[in-house]
């Protein structure tokens, strides 16, 4: 997903690429594994999280979804559960994060605490999703690696029943580390959508971004060029396959990963097709812009704070791309956070002990993210480069209610960029959000609570399209 800077009082996590390992050989005695969902109540507000327990030698280890960060599959360290206590912590550049509850049946609730900021938590067993459950699969899957460069990655191909050979499909995630199924807020979006590819005919390979699962490297540290020679190297492995037909092979992109899949075609005579999913066409200062106004306005933030924020993107990214000394900002940015804590009610505002390091922190993490390389190349790059240079088949998807990818502002520069392509298909589902979930607001925020499927037409738009040029 594109990343989001809003400047506020609130949400404290952050950096999910520097979170640590998980740790090992912890006491436990059952009852918490599976997948929780539930949010932090914080001096500003709530943010929704889910955290999912899985058993190992002698305890448990535990990876978070942030959603409304695009934070997920993060490492927690720490993590116990004994006598009815569950513990887990969160180590990020900020300072570390630490929950600490009680289970009682299907709820953990108990006491969040971040540096100067303290607060409250609770979550509730979350049903697995469809494409969890263990239930056999009417094909094949085979865990698979491959190299870029010195870069390692590693993922799962799944193969359809019979004899082949298939179409292929590589699946490139949005923005951010993510595993192989881009599990966002519980979703695991590619575990699906793999799923059902497969189902129809196609083999498909997705694969854990840099630094995540098996994969080296890191996302912050790397550029969405750098992560088309991933998906380039996932497309040699995939045509290696002797059930797999070359001459029929593409990308299905989402988010970023639909940036990725134009640029990765526009290199390679090698790419048949490309499927992009809520995939941005403008230069990322374009779409912070609009995004964070979007998002902003759904969540009820005054118009005057919503314009300041606008500014101060524009400025910042402006000084950054000018190799200014960002101090001046910092302390805007200090400024605004300070102001925006006064506007909190008593007792909000009794939560952070200690203001001056809370607002240090704040400052600390919105500035560090984007003077990350990934961030720098992000801002101005322009994807309509790539889109030009586009020869294959494409198809492209867009939710009506999609908030960080707006398709009022996205769709007119593809189709304009694709206008000499002779087999372009575009499409908008009116009731989609970024996800492709059937959404009430499109917000973010909305994404944990919402029904884990995609919206109706989805999945079976993208097989058709396909099949229809590619055969099963």
């Amino acid at each position: 997903m594109a990343l989001r800077m809003l400047v506020a009082a609130g949400c404290v996590l952050a950096s999910p690429a520097l979170a640590q390992e998980p740790d090992s050989g912890l006491e436990g005695t059952g009852g918490v594994e599976g997948r929780w969902e539930g949010s932090v109540v914080l001096p500003t507000g709530e943010l929704p999280f889910a955290v999912t327990f899985e058993r190992v030698d002698g305890g448990f280890s535990a990876t978070m979804d942030i959603p409304v960060q695009g934070a997920l599959g993060l490492p927690l360290t720490a993590v116990s559960y004994a006598d009815g206590r569950v513990h887990f912590e969160l180590d990020v550049p900020i300072g570390l994060a630490v929950w600490d509850g009680a289970l009682s049946g299907d709820a953990i609730e108990g006491e969040f605490t971040q540096g100067a900021v303290t607060g409250t938590f609770s979550a509730s067993r979350a049903d697995l999703p469809e494409a969890e459950a263990e239930e056999p699969v009417p094909y094949r899957a085979e865990e698979v690696s491959f190299e870029n460069g010195d870069v390692h990655l590693e993922g799962t191909l799944t193969l359809p029943e019979g004899t082949g050979p298939f179409p292929g499909v590589v699946l490139i995630t949005g923005s951010g580390p993510q595993d192989r199924d881009e599990v966002v807020a519980g979703f695991p979006v590619f575990r699906l959508l793999s799923d059902h590819l497969t189902r129809q005919g196609s083999a498909v390979l997705r694969y854990d971004d840099r630094g995540v699962g098996g994969s080296t490297g890191s996302v912050s540290s790397s550029t969405t060029s750098d992560f088309a020679g991933d998906a380039l190297a996932g497309l040699a492995r995939l045509s290696e396959h002797p059930d797999v037909d070359p001459a029929r092979i593409g990308f299905v992109g989402h988010s970023e990963g639909a940036i990725v899949a134009s640029l990765a075609a526009s290199r390679s005579d090698a790419v048949r097709f490309a499927v992009l999913l809520a995939g941005s066409t403008v230069p990322g200062t374009e779409i912070l812009y609009e995004q964070s106004a979007a998002i902003q306005r759904a969540s009820g933030v005054p118009e005057d704070r919503i314009e300041w924020n606008t500014d101060f993107q524009r400025r910042l990214f402006a000084a950054l791309e000018a190799g200014e000394d960002l101090e001046v900002y910092r302390e805007e940015l200090g400024a605004a956070i300070r102001e925006g804590i006064e506007t909190l009610s008593e007792g909000q505002r009794a939560a952070i002990s200690d203001v001056n390091s809370y607002v240090q922190a704040q400052i600390d993490g919105q500035i560090n993210r984007v003077e990350t390389p990934w961030f720098r190349f992000f801002l101005t790059y322009d994807p309509v480069e790539a889109l030009r240079d586009t020869r294959v088949p494409v198809l492209a998807l867009f939710g009506g209610l999609d908030l960080q990818v707006l398709v009022d502002q996205n769709r007119p520069p593809l189709e304009e960029a694709l206008a000499g392509n002779p087999d372009v298909t575009v499409d908008v589902l009116p009731r989609a959000n970024h996800l492709f979930q059937a959404a009430t607001t499109g917000s973010p925020a909305e994404y944990a609570l919402l029904e884990k499927r995609f919206v109706d037409g989805f999945l079976e738009t993208i097989s058709d399209w396909i099949l229809a040029r590619f055969g099963s």
